[in-house]
């Protein structure tokens, strides 16, 4: 009995040993598969950039209301029968041209009586000049007193004064003569008119608007940033070297080009905003004064700022982050400070330093700790974006959901999977 049980315990303690010594030898060989597998994984070769400290083009559009600095609104300045109307509503007119006529033969007829009483005038002056000349010399024979010579001398300057008054009305009754003739200040597009043909009007009364179409100005507000490195940008050029992109509504594709022509000398206190005014050739009238469109500046940069590609910023637990290699070209996650786009850029306000070397290309193969073969970036960041949406395309190699692939075996098409 005795022999029994001590055979019993020895053959559990050599059944313990060897499973321990299994165990042992399974950790072993999972550790050093481990290790193998880290040896021999390749490094990913990536596009990796050396920050440094650049000037960066912006591309900023602002929403604007459309106008025309030069429409006007034309008004009756004499009173009178609105006689005849000389356009079309709608139609565009030219400058000088005449557009209403307001009783132009009762001014007329004014004109002239206004020009026979200048001429009375004229008469009675010569009249009185003669007088005072011959009761001059009269004086100097003693024929007649001096009072009879002041009155004279007096009866040439009221003569003289009532050529003056003749004179003077006579120009006010030209000047209503062509206010008769109401005329096109501007060149532009005329809207509809207000009065009818035969209705009485008196100064003030509002007949039509003529709207000029080219070329047409826009106001708009730049932030005060925008406007501080945009004047730190033009240094000592005009404003005019700015030149600006109108997007017409509806269109994409379809801009108009203009020039930057006014920037304000001061920050708005309630919007912290500067006024700013371009203009933009319209030859065809695609755009109309009223429009709400969006305005772009073109040469607009942010100076000596730290900028990845845009395609470079990764999402991490802390936040938008980056990935920077090490002395070992070991990609280590940073997290970074967003600043604004700039196009296919990202500004970054911090995180990194100068001279830090940052991975730009495609971060989906890429985790902390992996071991990166640096490869150029030549700046072109276009390039990185359109590789890395070609490796992500789906299904791979850009077929269609739905569509057989061309290069496909015949068997494989038939859905059998190659097997017999």
């Amino acid at each position: 009995m005795k022999m029994t049980l001590r055979n019993g315990r020895v053959g559990l303690l050599a059944l313990a040993a060897g499973l321990l010594l299994a165990a042992c030898g399974q950790d072993e060989a999972a550790q050093q598969a481990q290790q193998g597998s880290t040896q021999e994984r390749p490094s990913h070769p990536v596009e990796v950039a050396a920050l440094s400290r650049q000037d960066i083009p912006l591309e900023r559009s602002y929403p604007s209301l459309l106008r025309s600095d030069d429409e006007v609104t034309l008004v009756a300045r004499v009173t009178g029968t609105l006689e005849k109307r000389h356009f079309e509503p709608g139609e565009m007119v030219e400058k000088g041209q005449v557009l209403y006529s307001i009783e132009p033969d009762v001014y007329q007829a004014t004109v002239s009586q206004r020009e026979a009483d200048l001429q009375s005038a004229h008469a009675e002056l010569a009249r009185a000049q003669r007088d005072a000349q011959r009761f001059e010399r009269l004086l100097s024979q003693n024929s007649v007193s001096r009072q009879q010579y002041d009155q004279a001398l007096a009866d040439a300057r009221v003569a003289q004064a009532l050529v003056a008054q003749a004179e003077a009305a006579l120009a006010s009754a030209r000047i209503d003569l062509n206010y008769a003739e109401v005329t096109a200040p501007v060149s532009g597009m005329i809207s509809l008119s207000q009065v009818n043909i035969g209705n009485l009007v008196s100064n003030g009364t509002e007949l039509a608007t003529i709207t000029p179409l080219d070329p047409l100005e826009v106001r708009f507000q730049l932030p005060q940033r925008d406007a501080f490195e945009l004047r730190r940008q033009l240094g000592d050029q005009p404003v005019g070297s700015i030149t600006a992109q109108l997007q017409v509504p509806g269109d994409e594709d379809d801009r108009l080009e203009g020039r930057l022509d006014f920037l304000g000398s001061r920050v708005d206190e309630a919007t912290s905003t500067v006024q700013a005014n371009a203009t933009f050739a319209n030859p065809d009238a695609r755009v109309l004064p009223g429009q709400f469109v969006r305005v772009s500046l073109k040469g607009l940069k942010r100076f000596d700022v730290l900028a990845v590609p845009e395609i470079a910023i990764g999402q991490g637990l802390m936040g938008p982050q980056v990935f920077v290699l090490d002395e070992d070209n070991v990609a280590r996650a940073r997290p970074v400070d967003l600043a604004e786009v700039a196009g296919a850029w990202q500004v970054l306000s911090g995180g990194v330093e100068p001279g830090e070397r940052v991975v730009v290309g495609d971060l989906a193969a890429i985790e902390p700790g992996t071991s990166i073969e640096p490869l150029s970036f030549d700046g072109d960041t276009g390039v990185i974006v359109e590789a890395v949406e070609q490796a992500n395309a789906w299904p791979p190699g850009g077929t269609a959901q739905g569509e057989v692939a061309t290069d496909m075996a015949p068997d494989q098409a038939d859905g059998d999977g190659g097997n017999a």
